[in-house]
């Protein structure tokens, strides 16, 4: 099963937290989003592996973008 990571909000990419490959666990943080002048967590929705990451830090990411693909590690 693959997973799709949405932007909660319009802002730019801080920090990524997990690599291509990687496997997280539910809740774990992806990457850091900052808008507004607050830093905001993307976090996981299930656990699996990161099968993709659309983004790199600074880009900036609009609302419901896909940011990360996830696949479930079953």
């Amino acid at each position: 099963m693959s997973y799709h990571i949405l932007a909660p909000m319009t802002g730019t990419v801080f920090q990524i937290e997990c690599t291509e490959g990687s496997s997280v666990t539910e809740g774990a943080v992806l990457l850091i989003m900052e808008s507004m002048k607050m830093e905001i967590p993307v976090e996981s929705i299930s656990a699996g592996l990161v099968h993709k990451i659309h983004c790199k830090v600074g880009d900036l990411i609009d609302q419901d973008q896909l940011i990360i693909e996830l696949t479930s590690s079953d």
